[in-house]
């Protein structure tokens, strides 16, 4: 199996700075390999990864499978390659406008949901795999903390306001940490309460300081309004036995294990009662529940079933779909000959091929044929045959603007599909 991954492009593959959708595919690409998978990543020209940054949809043609983890704008180039595509939907395609564009090319990449609850429902979907975290990357502590911790980005859809509140009222401090998305928001709900006593902010974390942030933290708060498709922090939180108390809805159900890893929790109100309880969580089964649904190995495992099962169906696909080339039917057939009638599309040809069992004759029904005998070339029109040896090497191709029709009539003593010889293709089939 050999796999191009296409990762996202605005930042580092395995960056400098903590970057979750980049982590992701490193993490997927790094196991892969272990996992003793051909697979060569495609990201920005200053990634960290091993893999080569390269020109991808030129190369398609030397890869079983495309895994496009970048953006939906690649499946434009969908129909312009044959092999098959894998599209993981990272952002939520509800809130994004992009739901036409994916129906569009829904024939042509195998869309895979990072969680249940974020899937359309005017879309198909392959199957659902969560992100994977790297696990010793996490450190399991045994002891709650003694402070609260609310990560994601500074806006009123993401209950920083709420989480100050929670705080307050609950008695203990709040570690914020999170890009600045809303500068008024911020200005006015977050600095006036910034002392790093009781409410401390910090805008970037990288790894290692989230593992020792939310190791130390008696719960992660995730009090968010919006419906967001997958949340990291929330697992490196359980990765590391500390409990999440999170607001209800969209994907939360799927992550948090209400009343084993945490609790959701209806509002303020509704928080506080539940932080009340965080001592009752068993913070082993929060690592526990980590490990079984989002290690990075569980991930890997799932893409790997996602392609196997891909290039099944393409196989199936191919048995039955017309070949790239045009289309053919078969209009006749007994035990020692075969009628079909041969459609190729202008500036198509087949395969340079010959058989074993059978000769065939050729009738130009439309169009222009140039047929190709052992090396020598012959011009056809429509009301022109051509006879094909048994053992020859043959080719035709369609010189014209309009497509080439022709009846082909085979005779021999085996007649099967399978009776091909291909000495050069050019959809890769030699």
């Amino acid at each position: 199996m050999k796999i191009a991954l296409l990762s996202p492009g605005s930042w580092w593959t395995h960056p400098k700075y903590y970057e979750p959708w980049e982590t992701v595919v490193s993490l997927l690409y790094e196991g892969l390999i272990k996992r003793g998978v051909d697979v060569t990543i495609f990201t920005s020209g200053n990634s960290k990864t091993k893999g080569k940054s390269e020109c991808l949809f030129e190369k398609a043609g030397e890869f079983d499978l495309i895994h496009n983890y970048f953006d939906f704008i690649q499946l434009s180039y969908s129909r312009l390659i044959f092999t098959p595509m894998v599209s993981t939907i990272c952002s939520l395609p509800s809130s994004t406008g992009i739901i036409p564009v994916l129906r569009e090319y829904g024939d042509r990449s195998y869309y895979v949901s990072i969680s249940d609850a974020d899937r359309n429902p005017s879309l198909n979907y392959i199957s659902t795999v969560y992100h994977g975290i790297d696990l010793q990357s996490f450190t399991f502590s045994e002891s709650k903390g003694s402070y609260l911790v609310c990560f994601g980005s500074i806006h009123p859809d993401n209950g920083t306001e709420e989480a100050i509140e929670i705080a307050r009222k609950f008695g203990m401090k709040i570690v914020l940490a999170g890009t600045i998305q809303d500068r008024v928001y911020f200005d006015k709900k977050v600095i006036p309460h910034l002392d790093n006593n009781r409410v401390a902010y910090h805008e970037t974390v990288d790894q290692p300081s989230r593992n020792k942030l939310l190791g130390g933290a008696y719960a992660l708060l995730h009090p968010i309004h919006s419906v967001e498709p997958f949340d990291l922090s929330i697992v490196e939180s359980m990765a590391c036995g500390t409990p999440v108390v999170a607001f209800p809805g969209g994907t939360v159900a799927e992550f948090v294990r209400d009343g084993e890893t945490g609790y959701l929790a209806d509002g303020v109100e509704e928080t506080l009662k539940k932080l009340k309880q965080i001592p009752g969580i068993d913070r082993s089964r929060c690592r526990r529940w980590a490990e079984e649904r989002f290690g990075k190995e569980v991930m890997v495992n799932n893409y790997l079933s996602v392609y196997e099962k891909v290039l099944e169906l393409e196989r199936h696909r191919a048995r039955h779909a017309d070949p790239p080339w045009g289309r053919w039917e078969v209009l006749l057939e007994e035990t020692t000959y075969k009628v079909k009638r041969v459609t190729v599309l202008p500036a198509k040809r087949l395969s340079y091929q010959k058989h074993s069992n059978r000769n065939e004759h050729w009738s130009v029904i439309s169009g222009s044929a140039l047929v190709t005998i052992d090396g020598k070339d012959t011009l056809l029109e429509a009301g022109q045959a051509i006879d094909i040896p048994r053992e020859a090497a043959h080719r035709v191709s369609n010189p014209g603007q309009s497509p080439l029709v022709f009846i082909e009539i085979q005779r021999g003593s085996y007649l099967g599909e399978d009776d091909i010889i291909r000495l050069e293709d050019d959809y890769g089939r030699s």
